[in-house]
This record gives C-alpha cells, sequence and structure tokens, in this order.
C-alpha cells in the first residue's frame, strides 16, 4: 500500500522522459512521441508538466505519474494524465489533476476542458468526481479503434478550488502522503 509512502509532486524534467513514456505506453494504446513532451518542456510557454515521485530503494525516485496541461486564454486543456498501473487507485491521480488545475489557475485559467475515451469509467469517474460534465460526443474521434471521444468542460475553476478547499498556493515542489 501506498500510505506510508512519501509522493512528491514537482514539475517534469527532461531527466524524467525515460519513465514517462513508460507510463504513457503503459497507460494509451495511441501514445504521445517524445518529441511531443520535449516540444512542451523546452518550446511551450504554456505547457504545465508535473509529476508524482516516490523513493525508491533501486534507483533513487522513481516517477509514477504525470499531467500535461495546455493555458489557453483563460482555459486549461488537460491534454494528458496517466499514473503508473502498479500506482494506480492510490490517490495519485487526484492529486495531480488538482495540482495542474490550481497551477492552471493561478496561471489564469478559469475553466478547464478535456477529450477522454468514452470506455474509460475510471477517468469519467475522476473527472465527474471534480465537476466536470459530458458537453459533446465526438464520433470516431480515436484512430487506432474509431472510439468515440467525450468532451468534458469544467466551467468554474475557482469554485471548484474553493468547495474543495484547494488552495492556490505557489508550488515549484510538493510532498505528500498518499
Amino acid at each position: 500500500m501506498m500510505e506510508n509512502n512519501l509522493i512528491t509532486f514537482r514539475p517534469m524534467r527532461k531527466d524524467d522522459l525515460d519513465s514517462v513514456i513508460d507510463i504513457d505506453q503503459l497507460s494509451f494504446s495511441m501514445p504521445w512521441p517524445v518529441s511531443a513532451y520535449m516540444h512542451d518542456l523546452n518550446e511551450n510557454p504554456n505547457a504545465l508538466l508535473w509529476v508524482a515521485e516516490m523513493p525508491s530503494p533501486d534507483i533513487g525516485n522513481l516517477v509514477v505519474g504525470m499531467i500535461v496541461l495546455w493555458l489557453v486564454l483563460d482555459e486549461a486543456h488537460i491534454a494528458t494524465l496517466a499514473v503508473h498501473p502498479d500506482h494506480r487507485e492510490t490517490g495519485i491521480g487526484s492529486r495531480l489533476l488538482e495540482i495542474g488545475l490550481i497551477e492552471a489557475f493561478n496561471r489564469g485559467a478559469r475553466e478547464a476542458m478535456l477529450e477522454v475515451r468514452a470506455s474509460n469509467q475510471a477517468a469519467l469517474s475522476l473527472y465527474s468526481g471534480y465537476g466536470f460534465e459530458i458537453v459533446y460526443r465526438r464520433p470516431r474521434y480515436y484512430r487506432d479503434n474509431n472510439e468515440d471521444a467525450l468532451l468534458m468542460n469544467l466551467d468554474n475553476l475557482e469554485d471548484l478550488i474553493t468547495k474543495k478547499k484547494m488552495m492556490p498556493y505557489q508550488m515549484s515542489r510538493l510532498q505528500t502522503k498518499i
């Protein structure tokens, strides 16, 4: 169980990419190429990239989750969120989502949106729990199997942060027990 492990949440770095790519490939049938992460890390000032890491006796710290958001005017677009399969259902995904939304709010976002596979019940449950609502179905959006995407919106980030008592504090590195 993860409750005794200290999880650190921090901005993603280039040296995290091997672990991030592994998580992406384990989580999605259409993972991002390394070049997409490199672009967001190095060239996209409107991208927010965070990781969750935990101590590992073998390698020091192990990246176990990640989130990427893009800021577009006053909107946060959640581009990807994934947790390593060995560490799911521990609260890491929820905390990454909260951190991403708080950081986006701190940078001027007032609403958020995302696309999710219609069959991804775990993600739908997570996002619904934070007030995201399905606003549109994009038929045959995913090329690998022609599955529909559901577009989900959260209209009021400030209301969510207040209601869930998520504190919009300065974040460069966060540690918490999960």
